[in-house]
Parts: structure tokens; sequence; C-alpha cells
């Protein structure tokens, strides 16, 4: 558990929030200042958003790079502006496409993709997000970025001239799955927007060990919404750890670079803890030097 306010919170985003309504909630329940989250969730999606507190909010970028897992109900035959139920419906014509024909053109999506975000999204081109330029009606080119689809499968599929399908994506981080719904669409020689988004996972964090808004504010109000925080070093369990000793910690305290065999750890990032499991700083690894990413103290 989480000593004082610094560490991971997980919680599962109801729909109709922005992720930005739950870091304020969130910030205002716990009388935190400093207060961020981890991959940005639409308001139409539920599901996980991990939120970092007090000085964890400095190891965010670590958590977002993890690859994300989804749930997601895909309508085939419909294309909405935003690309999901939430959007202005732009065209609307049958496609009554068959379960083989549509895992078939899901499995050629699998790998490294070139992906073209959506407009309505919080992508930044030239300073400006593309969601603010959509919304005063101006539309610009965007530079189609790789992504990669490690699995992109089909759980269920209901046949008609406008068919559904609930899919389960496990993506790169910047993938978005309403984009990837509507290039299957197309792929097709249709469109589609997604009705249903859940994040399921963000790396090893997993939704099922994550707290709703109203069990963190009841939490909050009972005085035990500490019980809720993860450690920073257990909100990153997918970088490898390695514990130093006394001698070594003050250095890592202070951002000393070190000799890569002090750490006995192969090259990338490594937690660095104490020997209590304190988190105390991430650690980069290159060959023979090892230098800090983000220091704690």
């Amino acid at each position: 558990m989480s000593r004082g306010r610094t560490g991971f919170l997980l919680v599962d985003k109801p729909g109709g929030w922005t992720s930005h309504d739950v870091v304020a909630r969130v910030r205002s329940a716990l009388s935190v200042k400093k207060v961020g989250h981890a991959g940005t969730l639409d308001p139409m999606a539920t599901g996980l958003l991990v939120l970092g507190l007090g000085r964890a909010t400095r190891l965010l970028r670590f958590v977002q790079a993890f690859p994300k897992e989804y749930v997601a109900r895909i309508l085939f035959g419909v294309a909405t502006d935003s690309l999901d139920a939430d959007g202005a419906i732009l065209t609307r014509e049958p496609m009554p496409v068959d379960q083989d024909v549509v895992a078939g053109a899901m499995a050629r999506f699998v790998g490294p993709i070139l992906q073209v975000p959506p407009m309505v999204s919080a992508r930044r081109v030239g300073g400006h997000r593309l969601y603010e330029l959509a919304r005063d009606g101006v539309e610009v080119e965007r530079e189609a970025t790789e992504v990669t689809i490690y699995a992109f499968d089909l759980v269920e599929f209901s046949p008609c001239d406008y068919p559904e399908a609930t899919v389960r994506v496990r993506a790169s981080a910047g993938t978005y799955v309403r984009t990837l719904a509507d290039d299957v669409a197309r792929a097709l020689g249709g469109r589609a927007h997604l009705t249903a988004l859940r994040r399921i996972r963000n790396g090893s964090l997993d939704v099922a060990e994550a707290a709703t808004v109203d069990q963190i504010t009841a939490a909050a109000a009972a005085g035990t919404a500490a019980r809720l925080v993860l450690d920073p070093a257990d909100g990153l369990p997918d970088i490898p750890a390695a514990v130093v000793e006394d001698d070594l910690a003050a250095a890592v305290a202070n951002g000393v670079p070190l000799a890569g065999h002090q750490l006995e750890a192969g090259d990338g990032l490594v937690k660095l803890l104490d020997r209590g499991g304190t988190l105390l700083a991430l650690y980069r690894v290159q060959g023979a030097r090892a230098v800090p990413e983000v220091v704690l103290s």
C-alpha cells in the first residue's frame, strides 16, 4: 500500500465522463493537488484509467507506454463523424457481410499498421488538439503513425444488413480502436463506428483490480482511501526490479549514474528499490552504464 499520497490509483471509468472529469473528482475527494492520468479514454468509453498521485505523476509516461487491451462493439454500415456512438451520423448503407468475411479482414490488421488519428481526438496538430479544431468545424490533414496490433479477435457476431461484432483488441500505445474498426469496414467496402469500448488492461494492470469513482469517494469519506492506492513500484509491474543495498541507495536517490554491473540487470528500464521495497528511481541500463530516468526523492 502507498505511503502518504504518492502512488497509483486504478479507476474503472464510467461512461459519459471524460478522463479529466475523473481526475478532477479524485483530486477533490482525496484532497491531492497533483493528480494525472495515463492514456485518455473518450467519454463514451469505460474501463481502466490509471491515475498517478503526487510524485507518481512523473511515472505516468511509463504506464502510458505499455500495450492496452480493449473489448469493443462495432456497428457496420453506419458512419459517424467521431467514429463512435457520440458522433453525428454521416452515412447509413446496408453492409450484409458475414462472420468469416469480417474475421478475415480483421486478420489483415494484425501486426504493424499505419493509422490516421480521427479528427475528434486529443492528438495535437499545429499546437491545437484535433477535437478543438473539429469543434470549430475545421478539418486538417493528419499524418499517419505506426501502431502495432498484437491481437485482434472476433468474440461475437450478429449478422444482418447492419451487423454488429464484439471484438477484443490488444494494441500498442497510441492506437485508436474506433479508427481500427472503421478501417476494417473500409477494407470491406463500407463504414463502421463503435457503439461500446471498454479498456480492460494497461500492461499487466487489470480493470478487475480497479475501483469505481463512487467507491473511491466513499473510501475517502471513510478515511480508507489509502488502501486503494498502489505503491509506485507495484504500479509498474511490467518493469523489472533490482534491490540496491544501503551503500548505493543514497547515490540512486541523488540520481548518480552507475556502472551497469552494479545493478545486476539487463539493458533497458529497471526499477531500483531499497531493501524495504520502496521505489527510489527508474534507471536505464545501457551496457556498462546506468543513468537515471526518474528519481522519486
